[in-house]
């Protein structure tokens, strides 16, 4: 026997489905591991090094708060 949850799903589901939608499943990185903090670290260390190395970036930054002025 189904739950009243189960049921409420399937029905949302079904109606979706026959809206021209079709469920997807994605992969997303595990905040939790490890590994994603070094990675983040990793890639922040990296952009922040070429923003270091980037002489107009400041330039075009500071043109476009002046516009918000």
């Amino acid at each position: 026997m189904m739950g009243a949850s189960t049921l409420r799903v399937r029905k949302h589901r079904a109606n979706l489905r026959a809206a021209g939608f079709k469920p997807v499943q994605i992969w997303v990185p595990d905040t939790t591991s490890d590994k994603f903090e070094v990675e983040c670290r990793r890639q922040s260390m990296l952009a922040a090094e070429a923003d270091r190395k980037d002489h107009e970036l400041m330039d075009f930054l500071d043109a476009g708060f002046a516009d918000l002025r």
